[in-house]
């Protein structure tokens, strides 16, 4: 098997990274709206040739959020240097050269490293969605579809506006507030219920979720997308005025 793997799922990564639990793994979180990730990707694959005994694993971070999320991962690049689940060093940013300095002390002397953290248990899989009590799915449209349609803009987030639990989420908030956007806001880790649905309804699989109008524009990288070539500016002026307050949860 080569050393260079592609995450597919959370059980996809439990499954690889638990058969060598003596096996040094670098972990690669990136997404594709971020320019420094094409770089130090190219750079992660030439690794792989040179460090053949390293497990080198890509994980696009909006994709596979859950395990972004239990990595605390805030910023794409971000890098993660594990001996089995014993976290020995963490990177974030474009320094190829500082990432494969650490990923030398850590393959070249293993006795002497001091671990950051260390668990015996694997990386757990996502919970699985709960409903409310006696909640058909029908019942679970309607509630997602008013959601949507609380305000002009909606924003489905992990967290809230003040205290965001995750990078993409803070810094939507923050291109929101940047743009002057009045917008309404859900926390989606508090409803498991809401959070799934929500991605089958917008037929979109992460968070957050821009909604203008009761319609998905996208995720992050699409709303920055938008505002740095306009089309955002034009979408909102066409969108109807909607008398909501600022930045009030749903």
């Amino acid at each position: 098997m080569s050393n260079l793997v592609e995450i597919t799922s959370p059980e996809h990564f439990k499954q690889v990274l638990s058969e060598d639990l003596n096996r040094v793994s670098v972990l690669d979180f990136w997404a594709s709206w971020a320019k420094p990730c094409e770089k130090m990707n190219e750079a992660v694959k030439e690794m792989s040739h040179k460090y053949s005994e390293v497990l080198f694993l890509m994980i696009e971070a909006d994709v596979q959020d859950e395990i972004a999320e239990s990595f605390d991962i805030e910023e794409v690049p971000s890098f993660l240097i594990l001996r089995g689940h014993t976290l020995l060093a963490r990177h974030a940013g474009s320094n190829a050269q500082l990432l494969m300095s650490l990923l030398n002390q850590h393959t070249n002397t293993p006795q002497a490293i001091q671990p950051l953290s260390t668990t015996t248990q694997s990386p757990a899989a996502p919970t699985a969605p709960i409903a409310p009590a006696n909640e058909t799915e029908e019942q679970l449209d309607e509630r997602c579809r008013q959601l949507m349609n609380k305000h002009k803009v909606v924003l489905f987030m992990k967290g809230n506006p003040s205290a965001p639990k995750c990078g993409f989420s803070r810094q939507t908030v923050g291109l929101l507030r940047e743009k002057g956007v009045e917008f309404a806001w859900f926390d989606i880790l508090s409803d498991q219920a809401v959070r799934e649905r929500l991605k089958k309804l917008n037929d979109w699989p992460t968070f957050p979720q821009i909604i203008l109008n009761g319609e998905l524009i996208g995720g992050l990288d699409i709303f920055r997308e938008s505002l740095e070539n306009g089309e955002w500016d034009e979408m909102y002026a066409d969108a109807a005025e909607e008398p909501e307050k600022s930045e009030k949860s749903t």
